[in-house]
């Protein structure tokens, strides 16, 4: 049966941010990510983990200005010692938090700067990301984020992201697969799975095309957490979707699908 947890910068958002651990923790989950830190109380939230006795399973380094639409700097010449800080920070509140994993969000094409010299600078620093996350115990993740969502995201398909996991070489790379940003540019879902499943270490889902929650749109659900789990996968599936309402009304595919522990 899968093991699902709940992304709180997506899920919960009806209430205060330290809030949604209690919540989380009472709809059934047992594990928690959420997009980024940064700003939040961090003790507090070590203190909610402890409490609520969900595990943190994910969060993503610094992104730059998400705001104003920077989706990560890891392909910015000019941004290196950036990222390199935005890396020391984001394993200082991992290893609070004690989350065993990071994700990378690498960056939007720079029209100024030529591109081999964004994929070469991206390759040196999810490699430097990498090796400083296997010291602290930590797995680096990189994600393709679909062009529709993130237009001019240089890692736009699972083949982008693959390619510079070989590029960069680091052992400490992996690949998260969210199956609503596949779903939107790919397709195919189940057999890109297989192809990358040794590299796969975490999933995060949505439908499609809306980002609302499963059993809204076009996939396949059912049949899809049926050969996840054909296929062994053991890793955490996070729910990173827009409910259509509350959150709580949003879980009921859950219970429908007899899909709770």
């Amino acid at each position: 049966m899968p093991r699902f947890a709940a992304n709180l910068s997506m899920l919960f958002t009806e209430y205060p941010f330290l809030e949604r651990f209690d919540r989380a923790a009472a709809a059934g989950f047992h594990g928690v990510e959420f997009l980024f830190p940064y700003a939040e109380d961090i003790p507090g939230i070590r203190e909610a983990l402890t409490r609520t006795g969900l595990s943190q399973v994910l969060f993503n380094l610094p992104p730059g200005d998400f705001a104003a639409g920077e989706r990560g700097m890891a392909n910015n010449p000019a941004r290196r010692d950036a990222f390199c800080d935005g890396v020391s920070r984001g394993l200082e509140i991992a290893t609070t938090l004690g989350c065993p994993q990071l994700n990378c969000l690498t960056g939007i094409a720079l029209p100024d700067v030529p591109m081999e010299d964004q994929l070469a600078v991206m390759a040196e620093n999810l490699n430097y990301a990498a090796e400083k996350a296997q010291a602290a115990g930590v797995r680096q993740l990189v994600e393709p984020l679909n062009r529709y969502d993130a237009p001019g995201y240089l890692l736009g398909t699972t083949t982008d992201a693959v390619a510079m996991l070989d590029r960069a070489g680091h052992p400490n790379l992996w690949l998260q697969f969210d199956i609503y940003h596949t779903q939107r540019v790919e397709g195919n879902l189940i057999e890109t799975f297989k192809r990358h499943q040794p590299r796969i270490p975490h999933i995060q889902i949505a439908d499609s095309p809306a980002r609302n929650e499963p059993g809204t749109g076009e996939i396949n659900y059912p049949f899809v957490f049926e050969q996840l789990d054909a296929l062994g996968y053991d890793g955490w599936i996070s729910l990173e979707y827009r409910p259509k309402t509350t959150t709580e009304s949003s879980l009921s595919w859950l219970s429908d699908w007899n899909l709770l522990p």
